[in-house]
């Protein structure tokens, strides 16, 4: 995985949630959303008609959220004179796309995913 770097926490029954973020530029986004099919693909594969909320006697689930956002930089000067700040917007930039990726599971699935995603 070259974008998604996952942190894991676990609840006192042995649940474990990983957690992923990547926020890339447009040219990255496909190969961001490359890593997410391969590690959902290798879900629903490992563990086929076991996805459901685990409060619902689910194996494991998943929560899947995207976002663009635009930025322009300011260019910020400070009037010592009038002690005030002074805000130029500058041309928008290129989209940032966020991507986040949440994994749930029991600690089967979770032991899994450590083997075939975090390897020593």
């Amino acid at each position: 995985m070259l974008y998604l770097d996952f942190d894991y926490s676990e609840d006192e029954l042995g649940c474990g949630a990983f957690e992923a973020m990547a926020s890339t530029r447009p040219e990255q986004v496909p190969a961001v959303r490359q890593e997410v099919k391969q590690v959902l693909d290798w879900a629903h594969t490992a563990f086929p008609g076991m996805r459901a909320p685990l409060d619902d006697g689910g194996e494991w689930d998943f929560y899947l959220h995207g976002q663009q956002e635009w930025t322009a930089t300011e260019e910020i000067h400070y009037d010592a004179q009038s002690r005030e700040l002074h805000v130029q917007l500058g041309p928008q930039g290129l989209p940032r796309h966020t991507l986040t990726l949440s994994l749930t599971g029991s600690a089967q699935f979770c032991d899994a995913f450590r083997q075939r995603f975090l390897p020593d």
